[in-house]
């Protein structure tokens, strides 16, 4: 669904990432690893379609990134989706609110989706929170409200930068738990982390793939994972 065929990517002259090869196939379930600054952000927003490569080619959905049209674009973002390391919310839209925005960005706000709306939430734990203001929620519950926001248009990807950085552990195990049930739903999954006792603690659970970014080359991680 999404392909890497030797991607370089350049900033100012400076290449980022270099020659990396890699496919998102559905069900497979993918963490990138790698120290601070070594492109796991920029691995991502290239995977999403919000950057450029510089060499090689990005594919979405079979179609070349470099050749696809502002409303091509859109089409292939809604059939992904992301978690920002961030997570940023409008504060003040109700979570809820905030959760259902790609559908109303999609044009589907009515009807069936509203039941879906409030199934999503009971699935990640938020159902007695649908009213509450994101200055209100505790970091746990902001990240599995970007969760939610995230799948809400049942996209075929799901890309997460550090969604578990700022989570203690408990926290960390629950919201990866909601990600590997996607997974089984045959959703494809790429997760940049840090934490290795995270990986190993989904790897028990699925046949996850790690790849590690050094010097700029994306390398599949050794057993000792």
């Amino acid at each position: 669904m999404i392909e890497f065929r030797n991607v370089t990517h350049r900033w100012s002259g400076v290449e980022l990432l270099g020659e990396v090869s890699l496919q998102l196939a559905p069900g497979t379930f993918h963490f990138l690893t790698g120290p601070s600054g070594s492109g796991k952000t920029t691995l991502l927003r290239l995977a999403f379609g919000e950057l450029l490569a510089s060499a090689g080619e990005v594919v979405l959905f079979d179609r070349d990134r470099q050749r696809m049209s502002r409303d091509d674009l859109a089409r292939a973002r809604r059939r992904i989706g992301i978690v920002h390391q961030d997570c940023q919310f409008i504060d003040h839209l109700s979570l809820a609110e905030n959760v259902a925005l790609p559908l109303l960005v999609a044009g589907r706000v009515a009807g069936p989706e509203a039941q879906a709306l409030a199934e999503l939430l009971a699935w990640v734990g938020l159902a007695d929170r649908r009213a509450a203001r994101p200055p209100e929620l505790s970091g746990g519950e902001r990240q599995r409200a970007a969760l939610a926001r995230a799948v809400i248009l049942s996209p075929d990807v799901i890309l997460a930068d550090e969604p578990t950085g700022n989570l203690d552990w408990e926290m960390s195990l629950r919201l990866l738990t909601l990600v590997v049930e996607l997974n089984r739903m045959g959703k494809a999954v790429l997760i940049a982390t840090h934490d290795l006792n995270l990986i190993r603690a989904v790897k028990a659970q699925v046949a996850a793939r790690v790849l590690r970014i050094r010097d700029r080359r994306v390398q599949l991680a050794g057993a000792e994972l």
